[in-house]
């Protein structure tokens, strides 16, 4: 199968008082939806793979800006798949733009890493002022329902989140060859089928008065998981490992908590988390 260079560019501004899209360009095989959002809720760009999933060599390249005191939410259509490689990597590249006084979610829902794929995702989140966001993502270690897991290949996850040309934290995951030894390891994932970050950062940088409430919030929901709460350097950071329906509902129900708890919306998700 030939390799892609897929490309989803998405931009937000406020005009006449209300977020619209003012910029999209997509190419093949990405392709961008906007489902009508609730009337209380925030104008939603849905990130179409049309391939169904990405092979060896794929490149992709996605970006979003949000201007000044717009807020807008991205997510994904379905779980997004890795598939397995012989050789080449697949790339994805995502740059996510945040100005003074807007507000950006992105969430999409999980991608499920099968054995053998090759995969280098690298997320750098640009936050400007008082600019907030509200994102993560959940990795799946192979196909659990069809009893396969990740146990050889290439899983490269980084992060980087930056304010006023700082960067204020950086993550990064790196899983090569032997990807079985790291996940059964107990020191590492113990045998977990998914991990999952939720990544805060609220407009006025101090996520310490949502601690509280958001481990209440973490914890009603994990029974099973393996999971912590924390704040540094102005922001929240979530993390879960374990099997991976229950890590997907927990994530989600923070997810909800926070955007509720930080800008007054509603404390559900797009419906396409739900199906």
């Amino acid at each position: 199968m030939t390799s892609v260079n897929g490309v989803a560019e998405i931009g937000f501004v406020v005009s006449r008082g209300t977020t619209r899209l003012a910029h999209l360009y997509e190419k093949n095989p990405l392709r961008v939806l906007f489902p009508t959002p609730a009337d209380d809720d925030l104008p939603t760009a849905v990130l179409v793979t049309t391939s169904g999933g990405f092979v060896a060599g794929d490149r992709i390249d996605i970006a979003v800006t949000v201007s000044t005191e717009a807020a807008a939410h991205i997510t994904g259509s379905a779980a997004e798949k890795i598939y397995r490689s012989t050789g080449p990597t697949t790339a994805i590249d995502q740059r996510l733009n945040v100005e003074a006084g807007a507000w950006l979610e992105f969430l999409p829902p999980e991608t499920i890493v099968f054995d053998r794929a090759k995969l280098r995702r690298t997320t750098r989140v640009d936050l400007r002022g008082d600019g907030g966001f509200l994102g993560g993502g959940i990795i799946v270690f192979g196909r659990i329902a069809m009893g396969e897991r990740f146990s050889d290949g290439l899983l490269h996850e980084g992060w980087e989140v930056w304010r006023d040309g700082a960067l204020v934290w950086g993550d990064a995951l790196h899983v090569a060859d032997d990807a079985a030894a790291v996940v059964d390891n107990p020191a590492c994932f113990a045998g977990a089928e998914a991990c999952g970050t939720l990544i805060f950062a609220p407009r006025d940088g101090e996520p310490r008065r949502f601690i509280k409430a958001a481990r209440q919030a973490h914890g009603a929901s994990v029974e099973g998981l393996r999971a912590g709460v924390t704040a540094v350097n102005g922001l929240l950071i979530a993390r879960w490992l374990g099997e991976a329906m229950k890590l997907r509902r927990a994530y989600a129900e923070l997810a909800c908590h926070l955007r509720a708890a930080a800008m007054g919306l509603p404390p559900v998700l797009p419906r396409l988390w739900h199906v």
